[in-house]
This record gives C-alpha cells, structure tokens and sequence, in this order.
C-alpha cells in the first residue's frame, strides 16, 4: 500500500517538474558552458599548483611533473 502511494507521488512530481521545465535558450547555453569551462580550467591549474609544491617539497626540483 505504501509503495503504491510513494510511487503515485513520484509520478504527480515528475509531471509537475516536466510542466514547469523548458529548454534553455542560446544565451543560458552559453553562459552555462563558459562557466562549466572556466571551471574546468580553474581546476586544472589548481592541480598544478599542488604538483607543483609537492614535487618541490619531495624531491626539491620539479623532477616528478
């Protein structure tokens, strides 16, 4: 009984969500993949960063990058 109510809610709240959602235009696109990109780059650097300062504290040079 419960899982046939839990599974009725589910299916009222998914129609709900698909009512209310609408796909997104080219200027959301946009500045939703410049972000996810500035993101990446950010942690990508950050990586080297802390390669860099570990390689340095290990071995003294930059020896293991």
């Amino acid at each position: 009984m419960d899982i046939l109510k839990s599974l009725s809610r589910f299916i009222e709240n998914s129609k709900h969500v698909m009512s209310v959602s609408h796909k997104p235009g080219r200027h959301d696109f946009d500045k939703a993949a410049k972000i996810i990109i500035l993101g990446i780059v950010l942690i990508g650097v950050l990586g080297l960063i802390i390669a860099i300062i570990v390689s340095l504290i290990i071995t003294g040079s930059l020896a293991l990058i």
